[in-house]
């Protein structure tokens, strides 16, 4: 079965990333240097144990643009959104043989080294893809 393992952030984040005053303690060169090689690290692992189908980070927020409709007519919003607005930032596919086993990946991002502040909030969601309609339900 396969799963997708989704990392969030916001433009904060981003943000402090690469410098940027935030209103939050900044990153360190080292900090980032060490997500970096962690992710990394994390996805050699995944590679070499034959789990990884795709990963994948995302732009920052501020190139995001969201398309709706409103009274049945489309419009497109550019980003950037609400500073606490948490976005998707990036994601794996993995296949592996249980949900549990999924969980247990998404887990180890826990070990992924940020300052306090975003370790206090960090999150991954795992969730099963469907591979067809029939197991909508």
């Amino acid at each position: 079965m396969k799963y997708m393992i989704l990392s969030y952030g916001s433009q904060v984040d981003y943000d402090g990333m690469v410098g940027k005053e935030t209103g939050q303690p900044a990153w360190s060169p080292e900090d980032v240097a060490a997500m970096v090689a962690f992710m990394g690290e994390f996805t050699k692992k995944l590679e070499e144990s034959g789990e990884l189908v795709e990963t994948r980070g995302l732009a920052e927020p501020v190139h995001t643009r969201r398309v709706s409709a409103k009274d049945g007519v489309p419009f497109v919003t550019d980003g950037p959104y609400a500073e606490t607005q948490e976005v998707l930032a990036g994601y794996w596919v993995v296949e592996c043989e249980s949900f549990d086993r999924a969980t247990e990946i998404a887990a180890e991002l826990n070990n992924c080294p940020a300052p306090p502040h975003i370790l206090a909030s960090a999150y991954a969601d795992v969730r099963p893809i469907m591979e067809s309609a029939a197991e909508f339900g």
